[in-house]
């Protein structure tokens, strides 16, 4: 596929796989439109302070994927649209859990119906590897049982189901991209990696939960090329796809690794009030990519240590920005 001119829209594009996403559409010669979430501050996330204004090629609207009407406006007359918006902390989600409905499921919904009534030729939707909950078996293939250990997962196995629905009942060209965990520059501080990183750079103490569960980690740029070769494959078109690196590494392995790198005065606390609840904590996650493989040929580039490396050196620099101090929810 050529990206020169083609219109493309991504939703939640001020979020962190969003933004990268953007900038690699941008380098790509896409005409983007990056529909962030409207605030009273007009903060357009990890886009903001970028110089973006200067990019001819790109557009930023602010909205809200709930507002049906407004979402009809964004993704009328685009080529591609690539649905990233979406509430995606889990310890927030027990506080919260209608919000993660009405923006994941209604918000999902939303796109689906606008890319269908505009005649949207491609839609890449976004899922997570919290909807297979704690693996029946590994590596994790598509098949794999979907579980609700939280309302956030709940919510996102919703939205995905929304998207097959739209592609079973109404032919829309959507593809389903599932990427295990990714990490980089511009993570939220919900996240682990940055939640160990901020900590180790300000001190010695890196406060964590458990230490036990598996995750399965992916650079960003590699998760971005991921989205790029499935809306550029014809043979993905109805699938749903993992996208991962196939490695496991325990909470605590990586832990460990990533203080090396930032600090190796620092030391891991438990702190019993980051643990999450029995049933809803995921205990392993690692990803079979073969689908990937065969249908986009897809594979990451960038191992475990070289990517925390990248996003040690990125942290340094916005460390103060994290509250790193502070449990985040």
């Amino acid at each position: 596929m050529k990206w020169q001119d083609k219109q493309v829209l991504v939703t939640g594009a001020g979020g962190f796989i969003g933004s990268h996403l953007v900038d690699e559409l941008l380098r790509r010669g896409a005409d983007v439109t990056a529909f962030v979430h409207y605030n009273a501050r007009n903060d357009w996330g990890m886009l903001e302070g970028k110089n973006y204004e200067k990019t001819s090629n790109m557009t930023v609207i602010a909205g809200d994927v709930t507002d049906s009407l407004f979402v009809r406006k964004a993704v009328s007359e685009k080529d591609i649209v690539f649905h990233l918006a979406a509430l995606i902390g889990i310890p927030y989600s027990y506080a919260a859990p209608e919000s993660y409905v009405n923006t994941n499921i209604k918000g999902t919904l939303n796109v689906m119906q606008a890319c269908l009534d505009a005649g949207t030729d491609r839609v890449v939707h976004t899922s997570t590897s919290e909807v297979y909950g704690t693996a029946q078996y590994t590596p994790i293939d598509e098949k794999h049982p979907l579980q609700g250990q939280s309302p956030y997962s709940a919510s996102k196995i919703g939205a995905d189901k929304i998207a097959e629905s739209f592609y079973c009942s109404f032919g829309l060209h959507v593809t389903t991209i599932r990427p295990f965990n990714t990490f980089g520059p511009r993570q939220s501080a919900r996240a682990v990696i940055p939640t160990i990183i901020t900590q180790a750079l300000i001190g010695d103490t890196v406060r964590l939960g458990s230490l036990n569960p598996v995750r399965d980690l992916t650079y960003v740029a590699d998760t971005v090329q991921g989205f790029i070769r499935l809306a550029e494959s014809t043979r993905t078109v109805g699938k749903t796809i993992n996208t991962g690196s196939g490695q496991g590494v325990t909470i605590g392995e990586l832990a460990e690794m990533a203080i090396r790198l930032a600090n190796p005065k620092a030391k891991i606390v438990c702190d019993d009030a980051r643990i999450r609840p029995e049933k809803s904590e995921v205990m392993q996650l690692v990803c079979d990519n073969n689908l990937a493989r065969e249908l986009a040929s897809w594979g990451p580039k960038i191992q475990l240590e070289d990517g925390l490396a990248r996003t040690i050196r990125w942290m340094k620099d916005n460390v103060r920005s994290y509250k790193p101090g502070r449990y985040n929810i």
